[in-house]
């Protein structure tokens, strides 16, 4: 038989995720100077652009995935259901959809920072 996914457990992985998000992080209410004494400096994080390509190459992989369920349910195999396909493509979708968005403003944001004078 195959294995379908419940639309209530996906909907409530949505709302966590969502929560998640919405939620702010808690602070903490007192900074002990006992805690500070190891920190020397502030870590080297990825920039801009290394950020960027991860979100790329992670929208790339979605896309891939979805094309690779599709062909499986195409060529009839049994343990992949029409649900999983879909929301693959879904995932997909969405995730190329917000990728552009980035884009669109950063394209903006750059344009606004030409046409101001120095």
């Amino acid at each position: 038989m195959i294995e379908r996914t419940d639309i209530s457990q996906v909907l409530a992985e949505m709302r966590t995720l969502r929560a998640q998000i919405q939620k702010p992080s808690a602070l903490p209410q007192e900074v002990n100077p006992q805690a500070l004494k190891g920190v020397t400096g502030t870590e080297k994080t990825g920039g801009f652009g290394e950020m960027l390509t991860s979100a790329i190459g992670k929208v790339n992989e979605t896309q891939q995935a979805a094309s690779k369920l599709a062909t499986a349910y195409e060529q009839g195999d049994p343990t992949v259901d029409i649900t999983r396909v879909m929301i693959a493509a879904q995932k997909s979708s969405v995730s190329f959809q917000a990728l552009t968005q980035v884009r669109n403003k950063v394209v903006q944001a750059y344009e606004e920072v030409m046409k101001m004078s120095i």
